[in-house]
């Protein structure tokens, strides 16, 4: 009998709703598959490391007695249909990574888009539309490693736009935690004068060793 476990499509996700969970899982079938596959070898070369395509037979055509023809041949036949599982893994594995990069260009894309259209927006709606954006908050301290730090955030950056937070709508700092709590494994952009300089980020906010899902401190600024 076949040492293989059910078929890997079994349980594959729908196009479009593929996570990281779900690749995690394709990962760990695969390497399931790889074990026994080594395992299915083990035992060939136990039987006078006969291989895969050593004869079962002797030079005057009797059946060899110096192996286990029974064990030699189910072995060889686990180890042809687990490489075939193990090439259909790698597949769900690859189409799994591409559909999970699509989605998040269309998120990108998406967040890109509704932030030019806010920013246009706000614009029309200005009197002084050339005028230097204005801040409402500051960074005022960052942990390293942290979201926050990844996304190139430093200390004494002023911020004019957070997500969908602007100095227009901007009330408090509940503002920028609604964003952030609902954009967790989410880019954000994020607009910043440092140095008197406009900088655009992008900050996904996310679970990481310490605090929060961001690790730096904001202060709001006088308005």
């Amino acid at each position: 009998m076949s040492e293989k476990e059910e078929k890997p499509s079994a349980g594959f996700p729908q196009a479009g709703a593929v996570t990281v969970s779900d690749i995690q899982e394709l990962i760990r079938r695969k390497e399931e598959i790889e074990a026994q596959i080594k395992a299915n070898y083990d035992i060939l070369e136990s039987q006078k490391d006969i291989g895969m395509n050593q004869p079962l037979v002797d030079c005057e055509g009797y059946p060899r007695s110096d192996v286990d023809l029974y064990q030699v041949r189910t072995a060889r036949h686990n180890i042809v249909c687990l490489q075939n599982d193990h090439k259909a893994v790698m597949k769900q594995v690859e189409d799994a990574l591409h559909q999970l990069h699509a989605r998040d260009k269309e998120k990108q894309a998406r967040d890109m888009a509704e932030a030019h259209e806010e920013a246009v927006s706000c614009n029309l709606g200005q009197s002084q539309a050339l005028a230097p954006p204005q801040a409402f908050a500051k960074v005022n301290s960052i942990s390293p490693g942290s979201p926050a730090s990844l996304a190139g955030l430093q200390v004494d950056d002023e911020i004019v736009e957070f997500g969908s937070v602007n100095t227009q709508n901007f009330q408090s700092l509940q503002n920028i935690g609604n964003v952030v709590q609902h954009s967790e494994g989410k880019p954000l952009n994020v607009t910043v004068i440092r140095r008197g300089e406009k900088h655009q980020l992008r900050l996904v906010p996310t679970r990481w060793a310490g605090k929060g899902l961001l690790g730096c401190n904001i202060i709001p600024l006088q308005r």
